[in-house]
């Protein structure tokens, strides 16, 4: 069985790529699985940047097949705000609540026909002494005047996807996982994961 590093300390993202990777043979790791504290800077200017710089540098300090990933949500009022900057749009913190009120408060007043927005998630598969890949994905939805349902991480209260008239927070588990940005880019690496990690 293929042993992958997941490159985040992330709880609900670590729950979203276990519970998504479980059809891949594949046995997962979190960073505090292993007892591993190096938190690589996000210091790229793009999804794709950010990706492969936690992944390349976990890869290389473990000797293990590492997959990282960089999302974020972008908001077309807002020229693409938070973007890159999703999980620190209030400040270093990290602070998700904070991070919602402030993009509250930037969309105050903007009719829901123009609150649209998308995620993206792009994963970085990095092996020692090979060339990193990628996947991506992308969902898109409307951003809610208010939060929305108890569910999820980060913007998921926000995130509603029109065809289904539920935010991300609002629909369970199985459901946001069939349609998210990070299940459309790993059913890409999975049709790619035999080449990429080099294992039947």
């Amino acid at each position: 069985m293929t042993k992958v590093l997941i490159a985040s300390n992330n709880p609900g993202k670590i729950k979203e790529f276990k519970d998504l990777l479980q059809g891949f043979g594949a046995d997962v790791f979190s960073l505090k699985d292993l007892g591993i504290t190096t938190d690589v800077p996000e210091t790229g200017h793009t999804f794709h940047e950010n990706a492969a710089l936690k992944a390349e540098a976990l890869a290389k300090e473990t000797g293990m097949i590492t997959l990282a990933d960089d999302s974020g949500l972008c908001v077309d009022a807002l020229n693409g705000e938070p973007g890159v900057f999703s999980a620190r749009y209030s400040g270093p913190e990290k602070d998700s609540e904070r991070n919602i009120d402030l993009l509250l408060h930037k969309l105050k007043g903007v009719p829901e026909e123009k609150r649209t927005a998308h995620f993206v998630c792009v994963l970085a598969l990095s092996r020692p002494k090979h060339q990193t890949r990628f996947a991506e994905g992308r969902c898109d939805g409307i951003i809610t005047a208010t939060r929305r349902g108890v569910g999820g991480f980060g913007y998921d209260p926000l995130f509603l996807i029109p065809e289904r008239q539920e935010t991300f927070a609002e629909m369970g588990e199985a459901e946001k996982n069939q349609i998210s940005h990070r299940a459309r880019a790993l059913r890409v690496l999975k049709e790619n994961w035999t080449s990429w990690t080099g294992e039947a």
